[in-house]
């Protein structure tokens, strides 16, 4: 299957939110006609309604080439069985769903039907996203390349071992932004505490992270390379990093047992 199968058999998108909207608006910045999709969505935005040509809200094709699944888990049981005719056919279906399991989609869709389940994160929105994505059984790895194409429209794409590794890329790039965003509002919190104004205390914790994670992703050294060339011996950054790396109260055993958490929360949900 190729880009071309899409213009010619069509891509129906399922529900069109912030994540959907971002990817089509990629797709379509990539040469993917307007004409080639169908977007089903009960609320569709002002941008949705303002796409010439788009096909929006309307009678779905018969054998679309790829069908990608972006309504919220609290929808599927409404959204699923509208599609649930394409199944066991020749059309991919690709979920970007949290918490719902490629077997929750095999039930409704048929155990024939090539899924690939897909785990993105909101700097989508930016084309600064990642997302990692699995496939069962009958996901080739023509429908593998495909899919990872697609989802590329808006950031990096990672391959798992098996689904088995999912609620871990939850726990840790799916929800991961939270924890970023919360970092810069503790840390303008810390820099007002010590005199700064407010503005001026959010306005370098979101360049400090900003700049950081670019050169953590721009650099040959490692994360941890990269914090020793900024710490001086008996300088201020090692009088920070003395309380943050505490092993029993410091950031590490902190962030550990907030990923956990998550990922148990991300197994609960898949579970019911």
């Amino acid at each position: 299957m190729t880009m071309d199968d899409l213009k010619s058999r069509g891509l129906v998108l399922l529900g069109c939110g912030k994540m959907g909207s971002a990817m089509l608006k990629g797709w379509l910045s990539q040469g993917l006609p307007a004409g080639s999709v169908w977007v089903n969505d009960p609320y569709p935005s002002d941008w949705l309604n303002g796409l010439e040509d788009l096909n929006l809200n309307a009678d779905l094709p018969e054998n679309p080439a790829i069908v990608l699944i972006a309504v919220k888990p609290q929808m599927m049981g409404d959204a699923l069985p509208a599609i649930a005719a394409l199944g066991n056919g020749e059309t991919l279906f690709v979920s970007v769903a949290a918490g719902t399991p490629i077997s929750a989609f095999e039930a409704i869709l048929g155990d024939q039907s090539p899924i690939i389940r897909a785990m993105p994160n909101t700097p989508a929105a930016i084309s600064r996203g990642i997302t990692a994505i699995c496939g069962n059984k009958n996901a080739s790895t023509g429908h593998m390349d495909l899919a990872e194409s697609l989802l590329r429209a808006v950031g990096q794409v990672v391959r798992l071992d098996g689904e088995h590794q999912m609620d871990a890329v939850t726990a840790v790039s799916g929800s991961g932004p939270a924890y970023v965003f919360h970092l810069i509002e503790t840390m303008a919190a810390a820099g007002e505490a010590q005199g700064l104004p407010a503005d001026l205390a959010l306005q370098l914790a979101k360049a400090t992270v900003a700049g950081a994670g670019a050169l953590a992703e721009a650099a040959d050294e490692t994360p941890s390379q990269l914090r020793i060339n900024v710490t001086s011996p008996a300088g201020t950054t090692a009088a920070a990093l003395e309380v943050l790396m505490d092993e029993a109260t410091g950031f590490p055993p902190l962030l550990n047992r907030a990923v956990k958490a998550a990922a148990d929360r991300s197994k609960e949900l898949a579970n019911g």
